[in-house]
C-alpha cells in the first residue's frame, strides 16, 4: 500500500449559496454552478422554491432543511464534506442577512471543513425593483436600514424600530408581519401616518403580491390581505414628496474623471 492509500480524503468545500428571493432566474451564475456541481444540496425549503435547486445533478441528494435542526443539518453536511464531497447549502435571499450563517460556519471551522459564501439578491432589493422605487432620493434620503421587529428573536433596544425610524431613512423591515400592530406603533413614534409603505409578499414567486399602503393603514392592510412571514415591508419616508430631485452625478456642471464640466443647458 502506498503512503497515500488508506488516508482520508481532504474535506470537500461547503458553499453557502444566496438563492435570491424566489425567482430561479435571479440566482447568480456562480450560485447555480455551485448547486449543479455539488454532491449534496441542502436547501431551506420553507423559503426557497424547488425550482431554484432543480439544476442539481441527477442522483445527488437534495434535502429540505426546513424540518431539521442546526445539528441535524451539520451532520449531513459533515458526512459529505469529510468524505471529500462538495456541498451547496442554499439560503433564501443573501446568506449574510438573517441566514444563521455564523453558527453554521462555526461548526464547519470546528471540523476543519472549508467553506465560502456566494451572495444573493436580497428581498429588499427585489421588492424595490418590483415596486419600481429607489431607496435613495437626492436631498431627501440617502440611507437604507435593513431591520426587523422584535419577536421570538430579541432586538437590542438601540435597534428598535422606533430608534431606527428616527433617522428618517428608507427601511426594509423583514420577518415582521405577525407584529404589524406593534410595528405601526413603534414606527409611528417618529414617522407621520401618511408615510408610504410597500408590502411585498413572496417576491419572485409565481404568487408574488405587492400592495401600497400608508403607515396608518399598515396593520389593517396586513390583516385584510393575509400577509404572513414571507412579507417584507419597505417604509419610504418622503416618497410622496413633491419636487424633481436629480442626482448630481449627471448634472452638466458636475465634473469627474470620465466627463469634463459642461455648461448647463438650463443656465
Amino acid at each position: 500500500m502506498s503512503g497515500k492509500e488508506g488516508q482520508n480524503p481532504a474535506p470537500g468545500l461547503v458553499t453557502f449559496v444566496g438563492a435570491g428571493p424566489g425567482d430561479p432566474e435571479l440566482l447568480t451564475i456562480k450560485g447555480r454552478n455551485a448547486i449543479a456541481e455539488a454532491d449534496l444540496v441542502l436547501y431551506a425549503g420553507s423559503l426557497v422554491p424547488p425550482a431554484v435547486v432543480a439544476c442539481a445533478r441527477a442522483g445527488v441528494p437534495v434535502v429540505d432543511s426546513a424540518p431539521l435542526t442546526l445539528e441535524e443539518c451539520h451532520a449531513r453536511v459533515r458526512e459529505t464534506a469529510l468524505a471529500g464531497g462538495s456541498v451547496a447549502r442554499v439560503h433564501t435571499g443573501d446568506p449574510s442577512l438573517y441566514g444563521a450563517l455564523r453558527e453554521q460556519t462555526a461548526l464547519l471551522d470546528g471540523d476543519g471543513i472549508p467553506w465560502r459564501v456566494i451572495p444573493g439578491v436580497t428581498a429588499a432589493c427585489a421588492a424595490a425593483a418590483a415596486a419600481g422605487v429607489s431607496f435613495s432620493i437626492p436631498g431627501l434620503r440617502q440611507s437604507l436600514i435593513l431591520c426587523r421587529a422584535q419577536g421570538r428573536t430579541p432586538v437590542p433596544e438601540r435597534e428598535s424600530l422606533a430608534a431606527l425610524a428616527a433617522h428618517g431613512s428608507a427601511m426594509a423591515v423583514y420577518l415582521s408581519a405577525p407584529a404589524a400592530g406593534r410595528m405601526v406603533e413603534d414606527l409611528g413614534t417618529k414617522l407621520p401616518p401618511e408615510t408610504p409603505v410597500v408590502c411585498a409578499q413572496r417576491v419572485g414567486w409565481p404568487d408574488e403580491r405587492l400592495v401600497w399602503t400608508t403607515l396608518a393603514e399598515l396593520a389593517a392592510c396586513v390583516e385584510e390581505n393575509g400577509f404572513d412571514r414571507q412579507t417584507i415591508f419597505l417604509v419610504l419616508p418622503g416618497e410622496d414628496a413633491d419636487g424633481d430631485a436629480r442626482s448630481r452625478l449627471y448634472a452638466p456642471d458636475f465634473r469627474h474623471g470620465w466627463r469634463p464640466e459642461k455648461e448647463s443647458p438650463l443656465s
